[in-house]
C-alpha cells in the first residue's frame, strides 16, 4: 500500500491522525473524529491554529472557554454546506456530540496573530463550480485566502461520479511566489453510496514520485508535492476535504505544461 495513503483506524473515535512529524512534512495536521451521541473530544492547539469542521451530524462546541452552541447541521457530506469553528492557536476547544458526529480536526502552526475564536457559518461560505463537461466539479470554501487566518487553507468539493477533480493536474510545491506557492495537502475522502470507490494520483515531472491509489470512504491522501488528480467513477460520487498550509498563505498554482491545453478545450 502506498505510504500516501492513510486508512481509517477503527470506527469510532479518532480514526484518522496526521501530523507532521507522521506524514514527513512541516505544516498541516488532520485527524477525524467519529463520535456517538454523548460522547466528547476535546483538544489544546499550542502552537498550533485549528479548524474544526463538522462533516456530518451535531454537537455543542466550546472554544478558548466560550460556549458556542449546537452546531451542525448537515447528516451527509453530499446534502448541503458545513459549519466549522476558527481556533487560534494557544486555546482550548471541546465538542460533544448531539447526534453522530464527524468532526475534521484540520491544524497548521499558528503566528501569534491573536485572532479571535469564530463559528464559521454555512451561509456565509463561497460556493463556485469549476470545470467543464466530465471535469466539473462544485468547490465549497471553508477557510479560503480571503479569510482571517494564519498558515490553514480549508476547502471542501464534490466530484460527481465519472467525472476528474484536481484536473488538469495542478501542483503547488514551490516556494515560488507570485507563480507558485509551497503547499502541503491532504484530502479526505468520501464516497456516495460508501461501498464505491476513486481514483487519485500524486506523481512529480521527473517521476522520482509517482502513486496511483484507489481510495475509499474514509481513506486520507497525503500530497507532499507534485500533481495529483482525482477521478470518481461512474455512480458513486467523490467528496473531500482539502487541508492546506506552507510558509506563505496563498495558493498559486502550476498546471502540469502536456495537460494545460485542456483549460482552452
Amino acid at each position: 500500500m502506498s505510504k500516501l495513503l492513510v486508512k481509517p483506524q477503527g470506527r469510532s473515535g479518532r480514526v484518522s491522525h496526521v501530523t507532521p512529524e507522521t506524514a514527513g512534512w512541516t505544516y498541516v495536521g488532520f485527524d477525524l473524529h467519529r463520535l456517538q451521541a454523548g460522547q466528547a473530544v476535546s483538544g489544546e492547539t499550542g502552537g498550533n491554529e485549528v479548524c474544526l469542521v463538522f462533516v456530518t451530524g451535531k454537537g455543542k462546541a466550546t472554544a478558548a472557554g466560550e460556549n458556542l452552541g449546537v452546531l451542525g447541521e448537515r447528516m451527509s457530506p453530499f446534502e448541503g454546506k458545513p459549519w466549522s469553528v476558527y481556533v487560534p492557536d494557544t486555546s482550548n476547544w471541546s465538542v460533544t456530540a448531539e447526534t453522530d458526529l464527524e468532526l475534521a480536526v484540520c491544524s497548521a502552526p499558528g503566528l501569534g496573530g491573536g485572532l479571535p475564536v469564530r463559528v464559521i457559518a454555512p451561509d456565509s461560505l463561497g460556493q463556485e463550480v469549476r470545470g467543464k463537461g466530465t471535469n466539473t466539479r462544485y468547490v465549497t470554501n471553508i477557510l479560503p485566502e480571503g479569510e482571517p487566518a494564519d498558515s490553514l487553507l480549508v476547502v471542501e468539493v464534490i466530484t460527481p461520479g465519472g467525472h476528474t477533480s484536481s484536473y488538469p493536474p495542478h501542483k503547488h510545491d514551490q516556494d515560488n511566489l507570485p507563480a507558485e506557492s509551497y503547499l502541503e495537502e491532504t484530502y479526505y475522502h468520501r464516497l456516495n453510496p460508501p461501498q464505491g470507490f476513486a481514483f487519485q494520483r500524486v506523481y512529480t515531472d521527473d517521476r522520482s514520485l509517482d502513486e496511483a491509489m484507489a481510495v475509499e470512504d474514509g481513506d486520507v491522501v497525503l500530497v507532499p508535492k507534485g500533481y495529483h488528480p482525482c477521478a470518481a467513477c461512474h455512480g458513486y460520487d467523490l467528496y473531500y476535504l482539502n487541508v492546506m498550509a506552507g510558509p506563505k498563505r496563498t495558493w498559486k498554482f502550476h498546471n502540469a505544461t502536456e495537460h494545460e491545453w485542456l483549460m482552452k478545450a
